[in-house]
């Protein structure tokens, strides 16, 4: 039987009774290393689109502005302004969710789904953005509740961390396998 050449490893690490994590690993299967590039945007974003499901979802980005900006602009990719350092793409579509995942794979960003945000992934939750804006992914901790996930990006290294009080490893599990069936990925809770 052939082995699929990447795993995506799914587990609930224990941060502490007021924080709710999902933790995901993309790795290749059988030296272990972070997968990267092409591949790995792929993977990444049929990953997000599964287990955002239904939900309206945003990425945050909050360093490298200008970057982020050019290319939305060079790419026709909706973006806006939310505070002072923090630029919101709302739901883009599945391709342009691989080309950002791809060219922004070296930078930490973060997400959102459900809670404020309304279909299209419009919608402000001014608070929060304004602390995002000050504190990067630290902001989502206290936030998280009022969503039904955030998430914060580090592909670079082969992660995705959802905190969420809806989704637990079992039920990222069976979002997430279906979507990446075709892409050659084994996904697993690990033992």
């Amino acid at each position: 039987m052939a082995v699929n050449p990447y795993s995506l490893e799914i587990e609930a690490p224990d941060l502490g009774a007021d924080v709710k994590v999902v933790a995901l690993e993309l790795i290749e299967t059988i030296n272990r290393e972070p997968v990267r590039g092409p591949d790995a945007a792929r993977i990444w974003a049929a990953a997000v689109e599964a287990i955002a499901a239904t939900e309206p979802w945003v990425l945050d980005f909050f360093s490298h502005l200008d970057r982020v900006r050019e290319f939305c602009h060079l790419k026709g990719i909706a973006c806006r302004e939310a505070a002072e350092r923090h630029c919101v793409i709302p739901q883009p579509d599945t391709e342009q969710l691989v080309e950002i995942f791809q060219r922004f794979e070296a930078e930490t960003f973060g997400m959102r789904a459900g809670g404020l945000l309304e279909p299209g992934g419009m919608g402000a939750d001014t608070e929060l953005e304004i602390d995002l804006s000050h504190r990067g992914v630290d902001a989502y901790h206290p936030a998280f509740p009022r969503y039904f996930f955030c998430a914060v990006t580090d592909f670079e290294n082969g992660f995705l961390t959802l905190l969420s009080n809806p989704l637990s490893a079992n039920e990222v599990t069976r979002r997430v396998k279906p979507a990446v069936a075709t892409l050659q990925v084994s996904v697993a809770l690990p033992q």
